[in-house]
């Protein structure tokens, strides 16, 4: 009996094994894209932060307006 190039693959066994592997990689998967998005999120508030600071510093809003928009930007 061929079972193709590599054999049958451990039968039973060798296929638990590979279901596992590709459950574990799968789940690997979701936890690195759900990272991303989120740190992804946090890098734009805080560039946000770092901008509205520069039109503060540049005199492009005063201090009332500046105070009102961190607060927005914060919570």
């Amino acid at each position: 009996m061929m079972y193709g190039l590599y054999g049958n693959y451990g039968g039973w066994f060798g296929s638990g094994i590979m279901m596992v592997a590709f459950w574990a990689l799968f789940i690997v998967l979701i936890m690195w894209v759900a990272r991303e998005v989120g740190s992804k999120n946090s890098r734009s508030s805080s560039n946000a932060l770092d901008i509205l600071k520069e039109r503060y510093a540049k005199g492009e809003i005063n201090k009332e307006e500046f105070e009102t928009k961190k607060k927005d930007l914060t919570n």
